[in-house]
């Protein structure tokens, strides 16, 4: 009833008016794929006709990206308009609190007469009741149910191609219900493997299983746009069908590599809104656009005023913003589920420049879940075989790059890592500096750990936090930079902000020393004092930094003792774990902390997942 007011408040005359005047607008999402796994983008093993002739009737865009590679993260920056770290909502599955004046787009379009439903994913990261932005929000949402006379917007999120259709038991069960074929179209053994994968059987069946799943998901995408049609409502509806993020094959899903940023979007407008697009029938656009546009160019094809707060750009409607000079896409990746990481990335379209700011942390596992797939599996086994080499072995291993710059256009897989090359200087150089500026100006709330955001913001939002005169942002946004370049000549800013009165520079100091390893050696009497710290992240930094300097007994003995503190936070107890795990230690996690976490699948991070593998190692 509370959902209808809205269309009660509304005469139905002036309803029929509004359907006339505003286009009706269906997101049809697909789950978990990048580009490359569609026909229209050049797949010659793909089998994707119903995505292809949309594309060949629409508008392709070939410089698509998620801006985070995982859903919730990359929903969150969607719904608002606004990159997650500028909110707090980077951290996969959190729900900590946004600032109160942010608005999302749906509340935009149903407080002018839209009815708006989804059909059925939320997940939207922040704290709130996410169903209830929607007058419909479930499995059965659907655009059928408006009031007469009004303009809808709806989704269709399309879970079939999820990351969990190649766990074996899901394909057992596609397979059962003729979702999938029993045996897959494509043979295994003759298919095309990405240069980036290790070529193991696993790998092999779970790409050829996957583009049977994208054919299955093709297959409902037609039944979708055959029923708007059925319906008679084609001619006043635009479609957008888009990957909610790369994968769902390792490396994919989570990496800021293109097979984990760069989606399919394809945009279809009929011919009576044609004067809202600048795009022709059939053309492909290398214009990039990302999640953080979709919002804005929602409020601009619904003739509504672009909202201040929204950090994206609006690309279709009488709103639309010409692409700017130096135009690139902001990505962003974090803590996934249980493990933490903070890496940012930009693109403009070709080349791609990544900066791990923690890169003493390995490039796999960045979760669990994900070894449920026989590929992930496999290629870890392999790993500890010790069969493999270069970018294979590299993933798993402590001590990513510091950056990476990538020539996406000659090299798709992102193989070869350019930063060290001197005829790449200066764009490594400027497209460090522009990553830098964008980090700043949207107060990246990356610069404080999840384990901090309550000891800056309170109950507050971390955004607002930041947002204020007094906080030192700048100097963090410096000193992150300067931790993560494992240079010994900054050992000495290193030891004197791992000294400061303020937790997140202390924090920033302690990662620099654990960054540079044993060469932090003589910043020992820094790191004794540190294990005291008021902060368990700042202690557990300290006590990482010290196993790397030769003291490995008195580093696990505190943190041993760290997760018999019944008072820790989740956070704090996911990231002392992280360390172990990172130190090769896990032996040293008590078994109490297993037992009491085992089965315990509430909150985020999940230490029911980390007990429950740790036990098995």
């Amino acid at each position: 009833m509370i959902r209808l007011l809205i269309f009660l408040l509304i005469p139905l005359s002036a309803l029929a008016a509004l359907a006339e005047d505003r286009p009706n607008i269906l997101w049809i999402t697909t789950e978990d794929n990048a580009s490359h796994w569609l026909g229209c983008y050049g797949n010659k093993e793909a089998h994707t006709p119903h995505l292809d002739a949309l594309a060949q009737s629409g508008t392709r865009f070939t410089a698509a990206y998620s801006n985070a590679p995982v859903c919730a993260v990359a929903r969150a920056t969607i719904l608002m308009g606004r990159y997650s770290p500028s909110m707090g909502t980077q951290h996969m599955r959190s729900r900590h609190p946004i600032p109160s004046e942010l608005k999302p787009y749906v509340q935009h379009l149903r407080e002018t007469g839209y009815y708006c439903t989804n059909a059925s994913k939320t997940d939207y990261n922040f704290e709130g009741n996410d169903k209830e932005l929607w007058d419909q929000c479930s499995k059965k949402a659907h655009y059928k149910n408006r009031p007469d006379g009004a303009p809808f917007f709806a989704i269709f999120n399309l879970t079939t191609c999820h990351e969990s259709s190649l766990f074996p038991s899901k394909v057992a069960s596609a397979r059962k219900k003729g979702t999938i074929p029993k045996t897959t179209r494509l043979n295994p053994a003759e298919l095309t493997l990405p240069a980036h994968l290790p070529d193991l059987p696993e790998i092999r069946n779970d790409v050829a299983i996957y583009h049977d799943v994208m054919t299955a998901t093709d297959t409902r995408v037609g039944q979708i746009i055959a029923e708007l049609k059925k319906d008679g409502l084609a001619e006043n509806t635009i479609i957008f069908s888009y990957g909610d993020h790369g994968g769902p094959t390792p490396r994919g899903k989570r990496y800021l590599h293109d097979t984990g940023v760069r989606i399919p979007m394809i945009l279809h407008v009929p011919e009576k809104w044609a004067k809202l697009s600048p795009f022709k029938k059939g053309q492909v656009s290398d214009e990039i656009v990302t999640f953080v546009d979709l919002a804005p160019t929602l409020l601009s094809l619904a003739g509504l005023k672009n909202d201040p707060n929204m950090q994206g750009r609006p690309f279709l409607g009488p709103n639309r913003v010409e692409p700017p000079k130096n135009h690139h896409a902001l990505l962003f990746a974090d803590r996934f589920d249980e493990f933490y990481g903070l890496r940012r990335g930009i693109t403009d379209g070709r080349y791609k420049y990544i900066r791990h700011l923690t890169p003493h942390l390995w490039a796999a596992p960045y979760s669990f879940y994900q070894f449920e797939m026989p590929s992930w599996t496999a290629w870890q086994k392999a790993w500890k075989a010790g069969q493999l080499t270069g970018i294979q072995a590299a993933l798993w291993e402590n001590n990513q790059p510091i950056e990476a710059l990538y020539d996406t256009q000659t090299d798709p897989w992102e193989i070869d890592n350019l930063a060290s090359d001197p005829a790449h200087a200066d764009r490594l150089a400027n497209m460090r500096a522009l990553l830098r500026k964008d980090m700043a100006e949207i107060r990246d709330t990356g610069l404080v750990p999840e384990p901090l955001f309550t000891t800056v913001a309170g109950q507050g939002p971390i955004a607002t936090a930041i947002a204020h005169p007094d906080f030192p942002f700048q100097q963090l946004l410096d000193l992150a930079f300067l931790a993560s370049a494992r240079d010994e000549a900054n050992l000495p800013k290193l030891q004197k902000a791992a000294t400061s009165a303020h937790p997140v520079t202390r924090y920033w100091g302690l990662s620099g020393l654990v960054t540079l390893g044993a060469k932090s050696a003589p910043a020992a009497k820094i790191l004794h004092t540190a294990l005291t710290d008021s902060e368990a992240i700042n202690r557990a930094q300290a006590a990482h930094a010290l196993s790397q300097i030769g003291e490995k007994e008195k580093a696990l003995t505190a943190l041993s003792t760290e997760l018999k503190n019944n008072q820790l936070s989740q956070t704090n107890q996911a990231l002392i774990v992280n360390t172990l795990m990172q130190m090769r230690e896990t032996s040293a996690i008590p078994k109490s902390w297993i037992k009491k976490n085992l089965g315990n699948k509430n909150g985020s991070p999940r230490l029911g997942t980390l007990a429950e593998k740790i036990q098995k190692l």
